[in-house]
């Protein structure tokens, strides 16, 4: 009988979160346990469960001893009976430790499963444009370890007959030893006009190349050091580039974009951003928990028929609310006879996700139009109105539906809190701002505005988000923004994360055109 694996040497690819393959996630998934190396983009560590022990191992090149304490941690976290994830920057078993681990888990005799990865030589490549294979350009691959360690000269091999191969040489090249390398390929015979592309952060949203003859490229390096390891790629397949390139070409690339939203409900906006180019700077601004008190909620829950409307202003009250009836003795029929009020795409959307269709949602988010779209709908005088909420916002509303003669009754169906923004590991928001590193602040809500005023205070964020762009969900968040000092570039005519996210586009390709030159 085959024995279950308690160690996953998991292929985490080069760099971009998306490139871990089906099998990494499941297994990642699973683990009670995660060691990674620091070069593991960490958004890939949201795939473990809540509750798993996250360890950073340190880079991707440790010592001899760091990788023999890594062994060793491997074998102890197994042997408490836990399942163990272990994220490889790349492949596990390309120029990596990944053998080594496995090698000792296997004399411990300890179960365990290698799941391949994206190599760096294969993916950076393909995210700069270059096929490292091409009909016509060669009938080899080699593949060169290059930045062992921070030394200055050329890896020991056999560069005579290297430089004489006809196809493509891929090198993992570092900061130091480039240079050394594009020396040994010329003085040994490779031609002074053959094509070459060194890639700089593959795979990364900061991603960047360059491409020339390798005399021009031993040539800047000699007068301009880089400053960061990189993936040289030398042969006929580095011409293709002008008509294969892609990633860089996406209408956000290179574009850091704040996601002030709640970590839980952040995926999407921060997807979307990453799939057309930018990089998504997680940094919420608030949290969502349940109330202190659920009395008032369960009460109204209890006695839903009485009402005429549930207006529900946003998703997270409709997964609160629904969260909460279905938890109960109750279900979706309580709800026959009362109509359900959205106040936009985003809450219509998640009221059908629990099957539920919307009898309003107005074209205007600002209350005083939402109270006019209620009343032209049905009289208000009279109605009676369950508004389940946040413990904070939405005053005007109430005030605007009981000026038109509604009977409302108020439930705190969950709590905004400010975020613990400057716990480890998250961004310093401030920092950023204060350097310009940063081209977006994306608001999706009144109170992520007001909790990012509170953590770097009211003068400090008025003028540093003067110096970027400021993009609100909607007029509600925009008018939270305006009241804070601070003004709108980006609002989305539908207020929903993919309208937020297209206007962004918009914006930028509007400068593009404004700036050809550029």
């Amino acid at each position: 009988m085959r024995i279950r694996p308690v160690v996953y040497i998991i292929g985490a690819g080069p760099g971009d979160p998306g490139l871990i393959t089906a099998r990494g996630l499941e297994c990642l998934a699973a683990a009670d346990v995660v060691l990674y190396d620091h070069l593991v983009h960490p958004r890939l560590l949201r795939h473990a469960p809540t509750g798993a022990e996250r360890i950073d191992v340190g880079t991707a090149s440790p010592k001899p001893l760091a990788q023999e304490a890594i062994c060793y941690l491997l074998a102890e976290k197994a042997r408490e009976g836990r399942i163990v994830a272990r994220l490889k920057w790349g492949d596990p078993f390309v120029f990596d430790r990944g053998g080594e681990e496995a090698l000792f888990l296997h004399e411990q005799g300890i179960p365990f499963e290698i799941v391949p990865g994206i190599p760096a030589a294969i993916g950076v490549p393909s995210y700069a444009g270059v096929p490292v294979t091409y009909p016509g350009a060669g009938d080899t691959l080699t593949l060169v370890r290059g930045h062992e360690d921070e030394s200055q000269t050329a890896p020991s091999v056999d560069w005579s007959s290297l430089a004489r191969l006809k196809g493509t040489i891929v090198c993992y090249a570092g900061t130091r030893q480039l240079g050394a390398i594009l020396e040994a390929l010329l003085s040994h015979g490779r031609a002074r006009t053959e094509q070459a592309a060194v890639i700089f952060q593959g795979t990364h949203p900061d991603q960047h190349t360059w491409q020339d003859s390798l005399d021009a490229l031993a040539a800047r390096v000699k007068h301009s050091p880089p400053p960061e390891p990189s993936i040289l790629v030398v042969g006929r397949v580095t011409g293709l580039r002008q008509h294969l390139r892609w990633f860089d070409e996406r209408p956000l690339f290179g574009r850091r974009i704040v996601v002030t939203r709640p970590r839980e409900d952040a995926p999407e906006l921060v997807d979307r951003l990453a799939a057309l180019g930018a990089e998504a700077i997680e940094a919420p601004m608030i949290r969502i928990v349940p109330p202190q008190d659920y009395g008032p909620l369960d009460e109204a829950l209890q006695d839903l028929e009485r009402f005429d409307w549930i207006v529900f202003t946003s998703a997270n009250a409709v997964d609160q609310f629904m969260t909460r009836l279905l938890a109960g003795p109750g279900d979706t029929r309580l709800l026959k006879g009362v109509r359900l009020f959205a106040a936009g795409p985003a809450t219509r959307d998640r009221l059908q996700r629990f099957t539920l269709k919307v009898d309003l949602m107005p074209s205007e988010g600002r209350p005083d139009r939402q109270v006019q779209a209620l009343g032209s709908h049905t009289p208000l005088e009279g109605a009676r109105v369950l508004l389940p909420r946040a413990n904070v916002g939405r005053e005007l509303l109430v005030e605007e539906l009981r000026k038109a003669g509604a009977d409302v009754t108020e439930v705190t169906a969950y709590r905004v809190l400010l975020a613990d923004a400057e716990r480890e590991g998250e961004p310093d928001i401030y920092r950023m701002l204060l350097d310009r590193r940063i081209d977006v602040v994306t608001f999706t809500s009144a109170s992520s505005v007001r909790n990012l005023v509170t953590l770097l205070g009211a003068d400090p964020s008025a003028d540093l988000l003067r110096q970027t762009v400021v993009a609100c969900i909607g007029p509600v968040t925009a008018e939270a923004a305006a009241q804070m000092g601070i003004s709108t570039t980006i609002m989305p005519p539908e207020y929903t994360i993919p309208a937020l996210v297209d206007a962004i586009v918009r914006y930028y390709a509007a400068e593009r055109s404004r700036s050809p030159g550029e």
